[in-house]
């Protein structure tokens, strides 16, 4: 087994390398606006600190949100073009919180925020680092701080809004590394728990075509 784990849902873009027993190779660089500069020299990088070639990867672990639209794309179309190009090698989707909750390592109910702009988290309930109980939402802080009173909260998000979330801890950002590992477990248990490719928005993109827009082209 070799997976090519990536992830371009948040701030962070990450990519690792994972032989199904621990991790050979991990990239991760935080900038919120270079996600497309960035992820395939990051590939690189992870390829040639591992000795090997893209051909010998076996899949891919992508992290399937809850991002921004135009980041989260980046990520998940590389991921295709990869797998084509690969053979049709399988391409394993994951929710981005996942990727979190797993690194944190914690082993009671905890819940995971990433940060969603516009003054919103995105956000998951957990019962430990590998057992997500809720589905992933996006809310203000102040309208889900009372669900998770007395809750530690894992991210970006958490460590954003300390009045909402007293009890914040990290990891910060997300780790391709984490994600890999976590795909590699589920895959030696059968394969289970894996989401379609296809990114998770939970929202309308930023970027829209203006209403009632003036025609400046000849009729």
């Amino acid at each position: 087994m070799l997976l090519l784990a990536m992830d371009t849902a948040t701030p962070a873009v990450t990519v690792a390398l994972h032989d199904g027993t621990a991790v050979v190779a991990e990239s991760t660089r935080v900038d919120a606006r270079r996600h497309g500069e960035l992820l395939l020299p990051a590939v690189d990088r992870v390829l040639k600190e591992a000795g090997t070639a893209l051909d010998a990867v076996t899949g891919i672990v992508v992290g399937v949100g809850p991002g921004p639209y135009t980041g989260l794309r980046v990520g998940l179309v590389t991921a295709a073009a990869f797998s084509s190009a690969l053979g049709g090698v399988p391409v394993h989707g994951l929710c981005t919180l996942d990727g979190l909750a797993y690194a944190s390592g914690i082993e009671g109910p905890f819940a995971v925020a990433t940060d969603a702009r516009r003054k919103e988290v995105y956000w998951a309930r957990y019962d430990d680092a590998r057992t997500r109980v809720t589905d992933a939402s996006v809310d203000r802080p102040a309208d889900v701080a009372e669900r998770l009173a007395g809750l530690p909260v894992v991210g970006a998000g958490a460590l954003l809004y300390p009045d909402a979330f007293p009890d914040a801890r990290g990891p910060e950002h997300q780790s391709a590394g984490a994600l890999a590992a976590l795909a590699a477990e589920r895959i030696a248990a059968g394969g289970e728990g894996f989401l379609d490719p296809l990114p998770m928005y939970l929202r309308r993109p930023d970027a829209q075509v203006p209403k009632n827009y003036k025609v400046v082209t000849p009729q």
